[in-house]
């Protein structure tokens, strides 16, 4: 990137808001502030104090990266979601499972739970094993917006092989129903159908929601006179474009942690290690792999429903700067109850009555951060108690997360860092880089673009050669489709899975490839 090009990174999450300006690899300003219940205006709140900070001019800030975990938070907690029918094709085959098996009552009963078995789908090789069944696609939409519904969530069998499949049945869904918010399955998942269709659900349930999210956001920039281009972060660590967000808002449900991971791969230079992002309700902790978050190969679970869209690995305990510290028979315990974005409001230091994680730092002088003399009295026993449960469960995490014994560089960032002063098993150094506490918006200025591939291949008629450059090809010509710099782009990982239990020579490959954004290179 040249070196007076400015990005604007923020990150919004549950506790705090943080945001910073960044001009190549220099941090330029940087903030971070408690999150407000109206999100659009504590991002106006932490841009104007950034501005100020920099002395620059709204003008000057030529593309803006947004994390948020506003739509996970949502589904999450079941609140402002849309009701939803979902169709899935796969008549006379797939009706083994109905669709919403496995869902929570509560998730069950926000969503509607309504659904249609439609005739159709394909074999694994992409060959049709039966018609689309065009009249019941359209009956059934017309008997959903009768209910009064406007969300539809599509899946068959196969999509990802045979995505023209749920394509034309969208079509006739958007034909017969005006204004409908339609979701096909082989955006969003894998190759499994199950998972794939939740993962498909979810997102038609956060549609509308996502649709005012976005548009609030770009108001909010607007109001401030600025104009450049706002890119949203995804699950993989990469951005996508307001439109893609607001259509497709499952694909930032991780953007947080991963954010976090990023920003500490590039805040310290390591490419490979453990990261524990301390917030003010949870660290997350998880890996890094070639400078990206390391990804689950499991399904996972989102708001107690399976899916299998991509999602880094991460693990989150309830530990954070908010964290209720509770006096117990054995010494202490820390979370995993938090006071959140109330810390200001109820945390000792700041003149409130509740004894925080944040509290037990600033007794044991590890932070300047309120009024320390609002915590003398804490007895020096339960700080050493306080301490050891917090450093326990953050090593318990580490050794989860970890898949060998070697001891491996720890990255310690978040607000919440100022909690670790020992040394943690498990790690062969623990690493706190400049400007930690705001890694998650750094990592949300510096993100590429990306493109993927997840898709099988025949590798006995293209061969292996082959069949790898083409889906090279295709990985790198979606992240040109997506923004990225075409003479920039590389392919960042490769994984190849044979499916045994299918014909001979059929493999599933996986390509990722990013580049860093054509706007502003």
């Amino acid at each position: 990137m040249e070196s007076g090009r400015i990005r604007l990174g923020i990150d919004v999450g549950g506790t705090n808001t943080d945001a910073v300006l960044m001009r190549g690899r220099e941090v330029l300003a940087a903030t971070k502030s408690f999150t407000t219940e109206n999100v659009k205006d504590g991002v106006i709140d932490a841009v104007r104090s950034l501005l100020a900070q920099h002395g620059g001019q709204p003008s000057a800030i030529d593309a803006v990266m947004i994390g948020t975990t506003q739509f996970v938070n949502a589904f999450v907690q079941r609140r402002d979601l849309s009701q939803v029918a979902a169709i899935r094709v796969g008549l006379p085959a797939g009706d083994g499972v109905p669709p919403y098996a496995g869902w929570p009552e509560d998730a069950l009963e926000a969503v509607g739970g309504r659904h249609y078995l439609i005739g159709g789908g394909s074999f694994y090789s992409g060959k049709d094993y039966a018609p689309l069944d065009e009249d019941a696609v359209a009956a059934a939409a017309a008997d959903a917006a009768k209910a009064g519904l406007s969300a539809f969530a599509i899946s068959a069998t196969f999509a990802p092989i045979r995505p023209d499949i749920e394509i034309r049945a969208g079509a006739i869904v958007a034909a017969t129903v005006a204004g409908a918010r339609i979701t096909l399955s082989s955006e969003v998942g894998g190759i499994g159908i199950l998972d794939r269709e939740n993962a498909a659900i979810v997102n038609a349930s956060l549609a509308a929601l996502a649709e005012r999210v976005v548009a609030s956001l770009r108001q909010a920039f607007a109001d401030m006179a600025i104009t450049a281009p706002i890119y949203i972060s995804e699950n993989s660590g990469t951005l996508i474009g307001t439109e893609v967000a607001a259509r497709l808002p499952i694909l930032t449900c991780s953007a947080g942690p991963t954010n976090s991971i990023r920003g500490a791969a590039f805040l310290s230079g390591l490419q490979d290690a453990i990261v524990a992002d301390i917030g003010g309700t949870t660290t997350d902790v998880g890996f890094l792999r070639g400078g990206f978050p390391r990804e689950t190969t499991a399904p996972n679970m989102i708001g107690g429903v399976r899916t299998n869209f991509r999602m880094p690995d991460v693990l989150s305990i309830g530990v954070g700067g908010g964290s209720l510290v509770v006096p117990t028979a054995e010494g202490a315990k820390v979370g995993p109850r938090s006071v959140g974005f109330r810390l200001r409001e109820e945390g000792r230091v700041f003149g409130g009555a509740t004894l925080t994680a944040t509290d037990i730092a600033v007794r044991a002088g590890q932070a300047g951060i309120g009024e320390a003399v609002r915590v003398a009295d804490v007895p020096d026993a339960l700080v050493s108690a306080a301490l050891d449960d917090i450093h326990s469960q953050i090593e318990e995490a580490i050794d989860q997360i970890k898949v060998s014994s070697a001891a491996q560089p720890l990255i310690l960032v978040g607000g919440g860092n100022i909690l670790i002063s020992r040394a943690i098993k498990g790690a062969s150094e623990v690493i706190r880089p400049r400007h930690a506490e705001v890694a998650n918006a750094v990592g949300a200025a510096i993100a590429l673009v990306s493109g993927r591939i997840d898709k099988l291949y025949d590798f006995v008629s293209l061969g292996r050669d082959g069949a790898l450059a083409q889906a090279r090809a295709e990985a790198i010509a979606a992240a040109v489709a997506a923004g990225a710099n075409e003479d920039a782009v590389e392919v960042v990982d490769l994984q190849e899975l044979p499916m045994t239990h299918m014909k001979s020579g059929s493999v599933q490959v996986k390509v990722r490839a990013v580049g860093p954004l054509a706007a502003v290179a």
